[in-house]
This record gives C-alpha cells, structure tokens and sequence, in this order.
C-alpha cells in the first residue's frame, strides 16, 4: 500500500462546473469517507467547509450535489459537516468508473484555484487514479510513500449505548436530509428519554470527531 498525494490546477472547464459550490465557500476538506455506493453514485463523508465571509452553514441546505446532514462541529467560519453526495445521473458511469479500491486520507482540500488530493492504495491503482486526474487539470506535484495507515473501527471509541444510538440513528435515516425520523421517535426505538439521547449523541460525535482529527491539527509548541 502506498500515499499518493496530488496538487491540480483545475481547467477552466472544470471551475465552472463546480461555481456553485464556491459562491459559499472557500474551501473543503474530506476528512472521512464513511460509506461508498458506486453503483448509486452515493457518499457518506464528514467534511471541513471554510465558508466565505458573512455566510452561515445554517442558511446553506445542500451544496452542487453535496446535501448537509448535520453540523458537527464549528469554529469560527470553519465547520465540520456530515455530508451525503449524490453523483448526478447522467455522470453515474463515469464515477463507477472510479472505483478502483482506493481511500481518501488526508490532506485533500479543494478550493476553486487549486485541488490537493491524498488517496491509499496499490501502486498500479494510484497511476491509474494519475491518468483520470489529468483529464481534471494540470498537474503541479505528484509524491507517492509508503502508507502508514491502518483501518480501524471508529466506533471503538464510544460506549456501548453511545454505539447503538448512532449506528439506530444511522440506520433510520436521522442523518438524511430531509431526517426520515425525529429525535422523539428515535428515542422511542432505543428506550431512553430524549434529553439522554441527544446527550449521547453529542458525546459520540465529539468522541469520533477527536478520533478522526488526531494527528490532524499540531498544538502549537
């Protein structure tokens, strides 16, 4: 297994294509790819938006083909967000085209003028990933090394209730946007009051959040 990290001027073409997203935002960063339909063209992703000045990530309900499903976590015009993609139908081929069994890993952040794209896996897959990418933009840097990276199960981290409550919330569509059930209704489906479910709820996010980040961001010496 090996890190392939890539930096792209994206072509013109390419910009206006994805305009929409970037009347709100300056940039974003995938920080976990949670859940990958190819053959529905979907994704399950937490994400880092950093938002243009002025503008709320509560005002903003979906961006292109990004819907927000929740807010996970804000600090100043940064927000981390779960967010569900949905590869427009007429581009369904070509996105499961793209499943060549790769991981997203960090840093990848994309802003209008420049991509930075990090993904794991075998060295014939990375080059073929290379040679999509190069109908994206131009690129500026390549480095492939050696990954350091071992799957592990998020979810490790919470407790057993908290476990059951987000894989119950997960499960019943309370992350969908529009949410297919209510925080009365889920707490009904797994026995407890709704202030002890939202307060479970809080803890877990914080707990996978901080699971996820670690090694992320550096204190500062």
């Amino acid at each position: 297994m090996r890190t392939l990290t890539l930096e792209i001027e994206p072509f013109e073409t390419v910009k206006e294509e994805m305009a929409e997203i970037f009347v709100h935002v300056l940039s974003y960063s995938i920080l976990e790819t949670l859940k990958t339909d190819y053959q529905e063209g979907i994704c399950i992703e937490i994400m880092e938006f950093t938002l243009r000045e002025g503008v709320s990530i509560y005002d903003i309900r979906s961006l292109g083909n990004m819907e927000l499903l929740s807010v996970l976590k804000s600090n100043g015009n940064k927000h981390t967000c779960l967010i569900r993609y949905k590869e427009a139908e007429e581009a369904k081929e070509q996105f499961q085209e793209s499943d060549l069994g790769l991981i997203h890993t960090i840093p990848t952040i994309i802003s209008l003028e420049k991509f930075t794209i990090s993904m794991m896996g075998e060295r014939k897959n990375l080059s073929d990933f290379v040679e999509m990418m190069r109908n994206v933009g131009t690129i500026l840097r390549m480095s492939f090394r050696r990954a350091a990276y071992q799957k592990a199960d998020v979810l490790a981290v919470l407790t057993d209730k908290q476990r059951e409550v987000m894989v119950a919330a997960f499960q019943n569509g309370y992350y969908d946007f529009p949410k297919k059930i209510s925080s009365r209704q889920l707490c009904q489906k797994v026995s407890i009051s709704k202030p002890t479910l939202l307060q479970h709820m809080r803890k877990a996010e914080g707990r996978i959040l901080k699971e996820i980040m670690t090694g992320y961001f550096h204190s500062p010496e």
